[in-house]
């Protein structure tokens, strides 16, 4: 993201990308106990490989929680108003996803941002979008 304030945000600007590191089996154990989500398709090489697929893949929700993260790293967790997101593909273990977000409108101390997850093979794993508060203490929306 450029240099501008919240309050000066435009329609157009992009967000500072957040790379995250490749996906391991450690990452899909750890978010599996944090989240309770221990769906072994996540988790248990034998049970993905009996549902058809290669290997397990990470959780949908672990890909929403880094999206959620771009939007606090920039806006602050009282800034954000609304965030939805819809799962695409799945992020396969050691996946490389970055998350991005571009406003696309401002309007009455609000900006819509929207929002993905993209994985370095051009994949895209998740799209959603947000609506932050833009003025100057996040407290006038």
């Amino acid at each position: 993201m450029t240099a501008r304030t919240t309050s000066s945000l435009q329609v157009g600007d992009e967000l500072e990308p957040l790379a995250v590191d490749p996906i391991s089996r450690t990452t899909l154990a750890l978010f599996a106990g944090a989240s309770g989500d221990h769906n072994p398709i996540h988790i248990d090489l034998d049970v993905a490989r009996s549902a058809g697929r290669d290997d397990v893949f990470a959780h949908g929700m672990l890909s929403a929680a880094y999206l959620a993260r771009l939007l606090t790293d920039r806006f602050g967790q009282h800034r954000v108003r609304s965030y939805r997101v819809r799962f695409a593909a799945i992020t396969p273990v050691h996946g490389r996803p970055t998350c991005r977000g571009r406003v696309t409108a401002v309007d009455d101390g609000l900006a819509t941002v929207e929002l993905s997850v993209v994985l370095d093979d051009g994949t895209t794993t998740l799209t959603g979008d947000a609506t932050v508060a833009i003025g100057e203490s996040g407290k006038d929306a």
